[in-house]
C-alpha cells in the first residue's frame, strides 16, 4: 500500500491523517509506505523569526515528525527547482506540472490532499485552497504522459500507464463550519503518536498559533498540556461533523478526481471505519453513480 499525502504546509499532515497513517502503518508493517509533500517553503508563517530562520526550522521540525510516523517527507519542487511560496500559492501551470511529476514518481494507491470550500462564505486559507484546487485540475492528466513534458522533458515516443489514486480529501480547520465527511476512522489507539509528532513543530504551536490569535491557544508548557489542548481540539471536531464520540478521530471525502474506488475497496484498504451506516449508503450509492459514469 502506497499512500501520498500533499498540502500546503508543514504540519498539515499531522493536524489531518497522521493518526489514519499510523493505524495503516501498524497494520501493514513493512507493506506501507507514506510519503507527505509539503508545498510551500514554510518561510511566510512567523512573528518574530526571519524568512530564512523560518523556513529552516519548519523543514527540521517536519524531519523530526517524519522519524517519529515513519513516512518520508519532501518539499515540492517546480521545475525552476524552487518551491512555491508560502501565502502566495496561485494555479498555474508550473505548479500544475510540479504535482503532476510528483504522483507519477510515486504512484500512490491513495492520494490525500485538501478539500475545496464549497460554501463561498467559508473561511479559507489561501495555499490550501490553491493546493485542492491544482489537485483537482491536474488529476485527469495523471496519466497523460506529455501533459507537461515541456517543463519535465522526455521521450514522447516511450511511454508507459501510470496509476491514478483514489483522492480523499481531507479536514480543513479553516473551513469551520463548512467541513464534512463521507468516512471518519477512529485513531484513539494512535493518539500519543499524533501528539509526538505534533509537539514538533515547536515554532507553530508555541509560538505563532498563540501569537496569531486565531486559534484562541496559549503556548502549551509540556507535552502533557499538550496532548490535552489537542484533545480538545479533536473533540470540537466531532461535535462540528455531528460525530457522537470523545475518541479521537479523523475525517475525509471521498473524490471523483482521481480512481473512483467501491465502497468495499474503501472497506479493504482504509483502517475500520467509524461511519453511520447512512454516511456509508448514501457514499455507496455516489460512488455507484460515478463508477457507471
Amino acid at each position: 500500500m502506497k499512500v501520498l499525502f500533499l498540502h500546503a504546509h508543514f504540519d498539515d499532515y499531522e493536524f489531518t491523517a497522521a493518526g489514519t497513517f499510523e493505524r495503516w502503518r501498524r497494520r501493514l508493517g513493512d507493506a506501507f509506505e507514506a510519503r507527505v509533500v509539503v508545498c510551500t517553503d514554510g518561510k511566510a508563517g512567523h512573528h518574530a523569526r526571519t524568512r530564512e530562520e523560518t523556513g529552516r526550522l519548519r523543514l527540521e521540525e517536519q524531519a523530526a515528525s517524519a522519524r517519529i510516523g515513519h513516512y518520508s517527507v519532501d518539499v515540492l519542487r517546480l521545475p525552476n527547482g524552487e518551491p512555491p511560496r508560502e501565502a502566495c500559492l496561485q494555479v498555474t501551470p508550473d505548479l500544475l506540472a510540479a504535482l503532476w511529476k510528483t504522483i507519477r514518481d510515486v504512484e500512490p494507491d491513495y492520494l490525500f490532499c485538501p478539500p475545496l470550500a464549497a460554501d463561498p462564505l467559508a473561511g479559507i486559507h489561501n495555499d490550501h485552497e490553491t493546493i485542492a484546487e491544482a489537485v483537482r485540475r491536474v488529476a485527469y492528466m495523471i496519466n497523460v504522459p506529455h501533459a507537461f513534458t515541456p517543463e519535465y522533458p522526455a521521450d514522447e515516443t516511450q511511454s508507459a500507464p501510470c496509476k491514478v489514486p483514489v483522492i480523499l480529501t481531507v479536514y480543513d480547520g479553516y473551513m469551520f463550519g463548512a467541513n464534512a465527511h463521507d468516512i471518519a476512522i477512529d485513531v484513539e489507539e494512535a493518539f500519543e503518536a499524533i501528539a509526538e509528532m505534533t509537539w514538533c513543530h515547536q515554532s507553530q504551536i508555541a509560538e505563532w498559533l498563540p501569537w496569531v490569535g486565531r486559534h484562541d491557544m496559549a503556548p502549551p508548557a509540556s507535552l502533557e498540556a499538550w496532548q490535552t489542548m489537542l484533545r480538545q481540539r479533536f473533540l470540537r471536531r466531532n461535535r462540528e461533523l455531528g460525530i457522537d464520540s470523545d475518541r479521537v478521530v479523523e475525517v475525509f471525502r471521498v473524490t471523483a478526481w482521481g480512481a473512483v474506488p467501491s465502497l468495499d475497496d474503501l472497506t479493504r484498504d482504509l483502517p475500520p471505519l467509524l461511519t453511520s451506516a447512512s454516511n456509508l449508503t448514501t457514499l455507496q450509492r455516489r460512488l455507484e453513480q460515478w463508477r457507471q459514469g
